[in-house]
């Protein structure tokens, strides 16, 4: 997969547990674990927006787009 989550990454900066995160932006710590762990097929604008504005991140610091290598060949 081309897209990496580093939801972990900005949580960790941030000092915020999963569980605040969720309280904080109203998802549900199921949807966020869906994410964090990158098995998400898709996220909506407003949680992206949502999770960002509690970050105090970009959305860029979240989501990340690798080349694998077969994709690169």
């Amino acid at each position: 997969m081309g897209i990496i989550v580093n939801l972990d990454v900005m949580l960790a900066r941030r000092k915020m547990s999963l569980t605040e995160l969720s309280e904080r932006v109203g998802i549900t710590m199921a949807n966020l674990s869906v994410l964090k762990t990158g098995k998400a097929k898709a996220i909506r604008f407003s949680t992206l927006d949502a999770i960002c504005k509690e970050l105090n991140c970009q959305p860029g610091d979240i989501l990340e787009f690798q080349t694998t290598s077969a994709q690169a060949s």
